[in-house]
């Protein structure tokens, strides 16, 4: 059984191809096309899978999208509805974009895979459709280590749910509970994303990086104004301070005047009032999420904690999660964002409709998320060649020599080996790397080789039997998707200025 998953035409489009439950290749749209977060169908893609895994078109059984378009229009369509006559000009402006793209959008995949791979296939009786929040959801638990799971994803929205938690069992999973758009966790990070000037669906991580230069001193403003959280978790969005509902912006006049002032204009100097706004954005999404944690692990019962959605690649709200919680093991999916949905949605009609047996192993099934393009040595020596790069081949051994003698003199190499990483994280595969006992090494990294700011943290990569010598964690983390506080005896004293940033 070949089922060929799709995420597209929002942000982070993917395809991933599993055969038989096993994850053949997985690989984002913007890998290829080289535009980042690009939201294209992906053509490229689909094709490498295929050629990966040698498959025939006629081998693919299914085709699933990662979400239900028309529930996305009737969500799009009753909110506007809801909030007339406000954004009249934001809905004339997007009407026809929103009819075609998710009315038709059915149309428009078979098109483009009769375009892709021909009309030999019926593809029109191959397509499916899954919902986002399942396809998170299925991504999280199905390739996870654990027999049995609660499952919590959060993300900015689906169809309607913004928020959802369930149950895995064996080769079954529910959702049982969800919060409904316009109330979103992930929103609201991203409208202060905006306000801080960066750039929302690509720019959150820089918020949560900005965040411990900051004091939390904005948490009380936010909780007494945005949001209300209840005991459990759950919230409530004020949204006479958002503009995301119906407007072009995330935030409006009211967002503003409660925090003195516009959006900080894109590239220009950060002061220590956009370090605490991100601190206390962090120190809330941290109390929801911890709250939301806590109550599903009370209502369930269960050890074992599987999560997904856009909200969780905040890595640093999953180490909350990990030592203020009861859970006794988390498992965070690698590609948790919208890319990941393409794997989720092929795995969930695999054991969700069609009922197939789920093998379930001691690590994960992501195979180190290692999943997309590799290249041999030919590929290479004609790329480098082609591009008139003087290259000297070395063995292994003395490769690995003279990268370790560069790292210890300060240098800083580009490292390329297998396989392509499937996500948003370096790991190894296609990764810049330093020695991070350098003071000056992060700054160098990011003003002379990265182009972007200054404050922007990159990982540490230890070894699992060192890592209690160095973090206070007590478990694997080879995704880079959990934080950690660095062990007390490994501390040294910092400049308290944060003039560079």
């Amino acid at each position: 059984m070949n089922i060929l998953g799709i995420s597209a035409y929002y942000h982070d489009s993917a395809a991933c191809l599993i055969s038989d439950g096993d994850i053949l290749a997985a690989a984002q749209q913007e890998r290829f096309s080289r535009i980042k977060h690009d939201a294209t169908f992906p053509s490229d893609a689909i094709s490498f899978c295929l050629k990966e895994s040698k498959l025939q078109t006629s081998a693919i059984d299914y085709v699933v999208f990662y979400e239900k378009p028309f529930l996305k229009f009737e969500r799009i369509l009753e909110t506007y509805l809801a909030f007339a006559p406000l954004g009249l000009r934001s809905f004339a402006k997007f009407l026809p974009i929103w009819t075609k793209d998710k009315i038709f959008q059915k149309k428009l995949l078979i098109q483009a895979l009769n375009d892709l791979l021909g009309t030999s296939v019926n593809w029109s009786d191959r397509l499916l459709f899954s919902e986002h929040h399942l396809s998170h959801a299925a991504s999280a638990f199905f390739p996870s280590p654990f027999k049995e799971a609660a499952i919590l994803t959060m993300d900015g929205v689906g169809e309607w749910a913004t928020t959802t938690f369930g149950i895995g069992t064996d080769n079954r999973l529910s959702l049982t509970k969800e919060i409904n758009f316009p109330h979103s966790i992930g929103l609201l990070y991203s409208a202060f994303t905006y306000y801080l000037g960066f750039k929302v669906n690509s720019g959150e991580y820089k918020v949560m990086g900005l965040a411990p230069y900051g004091r939390s001193t904005y948490t009380n403003l936010i909780k007494q104004n945005l949001i209300d959280i209840k005991e459990d978790g759950s919230f409530y969005l004020d949204m006479k301070y958002f503009n995301f509902a119906v407007g072009l912006t995330m935030t409006n006049k009211h967002f503003h005047e409660l925090f003195g002032g516009p959006p900080r204009e894109p590239e220009s100097k950060l002061t220590q009032r956009e370090m605490d706004l991100a601190a206390s954005i962090q120190a809330v999404t941290e109390e929801v999420v911890i709250k939301i944690a806590k109550d599903i692990a009370n209502k369930t019962r269960q050890k074992n904690l599987c999560l997904a959605g856009g909200v969780a690649l905040n890595c640093v709200a999953n180490g909350k999660i990990l030592r203020e919680s009861p859970f006794e093991n988390i498992w965070i999916q690698p590609a948790a964002g919208d890319a990941g949905g393409a794997l989720g949605a092929a795995l969930s009609i695999y054991f969700g409709m069609l009922g197939r047996p789920r093998e379930i192993c001691t690590k994960d099934k992501m195979r180190g998320t290692y999943l997309g393009p590799k290249y041999n040595q030919s590929d290479i020596e004609k790329r480098l060649a082609k591009t008139g790069v003087n290259y000297v081949t070395y063995s292994e051994n003395k490769m690995i020599e003279l990268a370790a003698k560069n790292l210890a003199q300060g240098k800083t190499l580009g490292w390329h080996q297998g396989r392509m990483e499937f996500g948003p994280r370096a790991l190894g595969a296609r990764s810049i790397i330093a020695d991070p006992r350098s003071p000056e090494m992060q700054t160098l990294l990011n003003l002379k080789v990265k182009y972007r700011e200054s404050f922007r943290p990159f990982a540490p990569s230890v070894l699992f039997e060192d890592v209690l010598e160095w973090f206070e964690l007590d478990c694997e983390s080879p995704y880079m998707l959990l934080v950690a506080a660095v062990s007390f005896e490994k501390r040294t004293e910092t400049d308290p200025q944060n003039d560079n940033l």
